[in-house]
């Protein structure tokens, strides 16, 4: 080895803008023992099982092909699934059509740089998903935040905005990044009047829709509203994955999109084939499981865990917050009256083993700092009602102080 005297500083790529840390609070004294803010699956949820026997099957029967670079049957079998799958959202494509990613980050990611240049204009939702919104600050698009209320996005703010935009001359949209269904952190849906409105103006003013699905399966109702995609295919592009329904880890997503920008995406996905084993034993586990039963029992975890935290709130925090019931998907969006900060009283919690992540994070300029998501999927509900209790004192104990604060 080398030993230098002194080590220069190295000067980066000045594409990393200077990101909030999320849940810095998190490394308090006390280990965080209830993640609230993990916006986690059940571990106990996972098909353990039934993965080991996929993958036995997928290395038996098909593993010379799977373990090549190119793979083996298995990615046109689950390309077959989606497209059957997807006719539940009411999209009808065909296997051209969709390109398996490896989750559906990657999706977004490649999306923005397929159709947005650095500078160019891109149209996002506030609250918005902090994921999302790092891969546009990292693509160094011009950012813009639209409101959502109970029915989702304000879309008739957007047709205002593009109105404006037309006829003053400013910049249209290269694509507005949307989720549809048990809003990430909001848990709200966009009703089906305003994906039809969405839809129009995309053609109207020309330009692409990002739709992130990633919740859809986990529908407490047993209802799927038609996708935005099925009300515009050639300018909509739809983004899901298995996370949620079969396991994060598995790292399988998907896009659905004209032909045109997938061969582009092809080129910017530099991976190549998206883990072609994993396919392999994913078509394997679709195969010789019944995935309507496996849906229904995450639903039915999940919605009672939804309704454990519910309660809790009910009961600890009656009169001080307000929340949209989530109908499906993993999150609640809790908010308090407009002069609390969230954030003042996060680390409170974390001493006492309890996370969650703060609002500010979900707003480009974190412009609403009195909210908090909080998931219900990942901790049982004897957890969650602590957790809630927690959050609780840490919150009354912080009122307390401001007004010490105030009559000093």
């Amino acid at each position: 080895m080398i030993h230098m005297t002194k080590l220069e500083e190295f000067s980066f790529s000045k594409r990393f803008p200077d990101f909030p840390t999320i849940g810095s609070a998190f490394a308090g004294k006390k280990a965080i023992t209830i993640p609230l803010s993990f916006g986690y699956p059940a571990p106990e949820s996972f098909p353990i099982s039934s993965l080991i026997e996929a993958s036995a099957a997928a290395l038996q029967t098909e593993g010379r092909q799977a373990l090549q670079y190119s793979g083996g049957p298995g990615q046109q079998k689950v390309a077959e699934w989606i497209k059957h799958r997807s006719r539940l959202r009411a999209i009808d494509v065909e296997e051209k059509n969709i390109l398996v990613t490896t989750g559906s980050n990657q999706g977004i990611d490649i999306l923005t740089r397929t159709l947005a240049d650095p500078g160019e204009h891109v149209w996002v939702e506030a609250p918005i998903y902090f994921g999302a919104l790092r891969y546009f600050r990292l693509a160094e698009v011009e950012l813009t935040s639209f409101p959502i209320d109970e029915n989702g996005l304000r879309v008739d703010l957007v047709e205002e905005a593009l109105i404006d935009a037309k006829k003053n001359g400013k910049p249209i949209p290269k694509f507005l990044y949307v989720i549809p269904n048990y809003h990430n952190p909001a848990g709200v849906n966009l009703s089906v009047e305003r994906r039809k409105k969405l839809a129009e103006l995309a053609y109207e003013y020309n330009f692409y829709i990002v739709e992130d699905d990633a919740y859809v399966e986990l529908s407490f109702t047993g209802e799927f509203l038609p996708s935005i995609y099925s009300f515009g295919p050639e300018r909509v592009i739809y983004l899901s994955t298995c996370s949620k329904i079969i396991a994060p880890g598995i790292r399988i997503g998907w896009t659905i999109a004209g032909e045109n920008v997938l061969n582009k995406m092809r080129l910017l996905k530099s991976d190549g084939y998206t883990s072609v084993f994993v396919q392999e034993v994913i078509s394997q586990f679709l195969e010789n499981v019944d995935f309507d039963e496996h849906r229904r029992q995450l639903v039915s975890c999940y919605r009672s865990r939804r309704d454990s935290m519910v309660d809790a709130i009910k009961e600890y925090l009656d009169g001080h917050v307000s929340f949209i019931l989530p109908e499906g998907g993993f999150f609640l969006w809790l908010s308090f009256a407009p002069e609390v900060d969230t954030s003042a009283f996060l680390e409170s919690a974390s001493e006492h083993g309890v996370s969650y992540i703060d609002g500010r994070h979900f707003y480009l300029h974190e412009e609403e700092v009195n909210s908090m998501r909080l998931c219900f999927s990942f901790c049982d509900e004897e957890q969650i009602r602590e957790g809630i209790r927690v959050i609780a004192e840490s919150y009354f104990e912080y009122m307390k102080n401001q007004k010490v604060l105030e009559e000093v």
